[in-house]
């Protein structure tokens, strides 16, 4: 067959699903199925869930998967051959692509979520329509916590540690402080949806959540939600131009929760500018096509 389908799997920690997509050439989704993770069950578990959501998809489609795509919280540490940084902790230290392959017997590829939502945004979602040449594409996840992917002439990059696209865990700003990681001050703990909230409470003494914040910051009466706003605006410049300086991506998609705030598009590049080595700014900021759809399109498309 010259242009086989693409069998994808999103592995998320409480739900599993598949998604059929008629070829490359035409992505097209033929079928798409959900089922529970039951990640409390444990690592054996999970290996079934898969294999089963498999058997669902074959049936469901009458085609036969040659290879299977997953996207996966944490990454495949292309040096030990084992997850790691999974938040799914039963996957930590795990040859998860080789146990998969040996009881499907088909080849299997992994990479992490944020690379399969580059890839998706990337071949089928806002940057074809947007900026069709593009070359390089940065996906970035801002929401709970701050991630990323490249996409390199139409395929994801894993970097030689597994961890490439991760700029939520670059230095940005001691104000941060720890982080989960071990370091201080990543952008993750500056920029991050629960970051912004933090920060607002210790300026208003409210607890709310992002959305609310971002409404009153909208109205102009709440200066404390304007700061955050502002706040978010000045380091987003920041941590943005570190990654545009090194690697000059023709477009960035800006996915998550965070990633919705209006003001990301329209000063947010003008914040970046700021900081780049160039007098003005060509990179394109791109909202996210595909919603929850990007990290099982992209699986398949791997």
């Amino acid at each position: 067959m010259s242009h086989p389908p693409l069998f994808g799997i999103d592995l998320g920690g409480t739900k599993i699903e598949g998604v059929v997509l008629e070829s490359r050439a035409h992505p097209q989704p033929i079928c798409r199925l959900r089922i529970p993770t039951e990640a409390g069950l444990g690592y054996q578990h999970i290996l079934g869930q898969v294999a089963k959501m498999l058997e669902m998809l074959q049936r469901e489609s009458v085609l036969k998967a040659l290879s299977l795509g997953i996207g996966h919280p944490g990454t495949l540490d292309p040096n030990t051959g084992v997850i790691k940084n999974a938040n799914t902790t039963v996957l930590n230290d795990q040859p998860f692509d080789k146990d998969l392959e040996t009881m499907l017997g088909i080849p299997v590829r992994l990479a992490n979520d944020a690379n399969c939502f580059a890839v998706a945004e990337a071949l089928m979602g806002a940057v074809p329509e947007a900026v069709p040449k593009a070359e390089v594409v940065f996906g970035v996840i801002l929401g709970t916590g701050v991630g990323g992917g490249w996409v390199i002439n139409g395929k994801g990059r894993n970097g030689r540690q597994g961890i490439s696209g991760e700029w939520g865990h670059n230095f940005l700003d001691e104000s941060g402080g720890p982080c989960y990681c071990g370091h201080s001050g990543c952008v993750e703990n500056v920029i991050s949806g629960p970051a912004l909230e933090r920060f607002y409470a210790s300026l208003s003494g409210q607890k709310l959540p992002l959305r609310e914040i971002v409404t009153r910051s909208e109205s102009g009466e709440d200066s404390a939600a304007i700061q955050t706003m502002d706040r978010l605006l000045h380091f987003f410049g920041k941590a943005m131009a570190v990654v545009i300086n090194i690697v000059d991506p023709d477009a960035v998609v800006l996915g998550g929760g965070v990633g919705n705030i209006e003001r990301l598009y329209t000063d947010g590049p003008a914040e970046v500018q700021k900081h780049l080595f160039n007098h003005r700014i060509d990179t394109v900021f791109l909202r996210p096509k595909l919603g929850d759809s990007a990290g099982v399109f992209g699986a398949a498309l791997l």
